[in-house]
């Protein structure tokens, strides 16, 4: 990979730079006070000889020989405390961005795990180590899930791959085999294979935010993705109930509408095996706009629960044996509910199944229906 640092020309360091100024402005209030003297004070005296009668009397010419050198003297030490402490002081006050500096070496190579936490109290310096530290546990964090994410989604595109060639195999060694019987088994694995794949692209649109902000009505979009999965419903015995006002938002239409379709097809397939319910309602707050889909089914943990939009966490005690999933449903619901700048709350019900809940941004409200 080309490197990304920049090729600089050498320069004078900061704490150089910080120890000259520090001396210069010391050298230049030393002139300004020598030059006040003369100004205010010697400059009133005469330079010819003073008739007294009290004796010898100094003119201008006595005083400026024996002010010159002193002056000259103070002027020399100035330079060398202001160069000395300049350089002191230049050195504890850099010392936090040294720290800072070695952090963002480590980060560069790769360990992420390293915080500066800078004691003392607040200034610019620590500030800027404060935010850094929660750069890196965000960026740490990232990376993990993102591994997390690669390794899982390697092993699930890799599963309908395999399986695909056991049957090509199966097949090549079995010229007998009933062929219908194999292409059949062979469309399943393919369309789960595809179906995986579009869900990893939702994700990946999600996370990077590459979708048009335009009005979108939230209600009539969870009353098409209801009456969409209507048939599903219906086969499996379970009542969709939908009600709620008008909620608008700002987003991508077709990405909130894959949100509503994945909360709404969850509910009815992780739901009582006969007689079960799925309720989507939608509401307005003063400054959000929220959809809520509730379900019956088992009662869960809410341990079980705060897994649950982690990828490709199906949570098969809960799925029906008809149904195997693809493990993102809810992990593309977090990711557009975080690309919409919402909140994705999911609790369990005392008497069992979830209560999913999104808020989004308020909008203006939209043209009526």
């Amino acid at each position: 990979m080309r490197n990304a640092i920049v090729d600089r020309a050498p320069g004078l360091s900061v704490r150089l730079k910080l120890t000259l100024s520090y001396a210069g402005f010391l050298m230049l209030a030393g002139a300004l006070l020598l030059a006040a003297v003369w100004v205010f004070l010697l400059r009133y005296v005469p330079d010819g000889a003073i008739n007294t009668t009290g004796g010898f009397v100094p003119n201008r010419s006595d005083l400026l020989r024996a002010f010159g050198p002193a002056a000259a003297t103070v002027l020399v030490f100035l330079l060398m405390f202001g160069l000395l402490g300049g350089r002191i002081l230049a050195g504890r006050m850099l010392a936090p961005l040294d720290r800072i500096t070695d952090a963002t070496r480590i980060a560069a190579d790769g360990a992420l795990s390293h915080r500066i936490r800078l004691p003392g109290r607040r200034d610019e310096f620590r500030e800027l180590a404060d935010a850094f530290d929660t750069m890196l546990a965000r960026l740490e964090a990232h990376v993990a899930e993102q591994q997390r994410f690669a390794a899982n989604a390697s092993h699930e595109l890799r599963t309908p791959l395999a399986i695909s060639q056991t049957l090509l195999d199966v097949a090549h060694n079995d010229p007998n085999r009933n062929v219908g019987e194999l292409l059949e088994r062979l469309q399943a694995v393919n369309a789960r294979a595809i179906d995986l794949t579009e869900a990893l692209l939702v994700l990946s649109r999600a996370d990077q935010r590459s979708f048009t902000r335009e009005p979108v009505d939230q209600s009539l979009i969870a009353e098409e993705a209801a009456e969409t999965l209507l048939p599903l419903a219906e086969k499996r015995g379970i009542t969709i109930e939908t009600s709620g006002d008008i909620t608008p938002t700002l987003g991508s239409h077709a990405l909130l509408l894959q949100m509503a379709t994945n909360l709404v097809h969850n509910a009815i397939v992780h739901n009582l095996p006969e007689q079960g319910t799925v309720s989507v309602n939608t509401s307005v707050h003063p400054k959000t706009v929220a959809l809520a889909v509730e379900n019956t089914g088992e009662k869960l943990t809410p341990q079980l629960v705060s897994t649950l939009p982690e990828p490709f966490q199906r949570c098969t005690e809960r799925i029906r044996t008809d149904y195997a999933g693809i493990g993102l449903g809810l992990a593309i619901v977090k990711s557009i509910v975080q690309a919409h700048d919402g909140t994705l709350t999911i609790i369990s019900r005392e008497e069992g199944g979830l209560r999913v809940t999104v808020e989004l941004p308020g909008a203006p409200t939209l043209t009526a229906r």
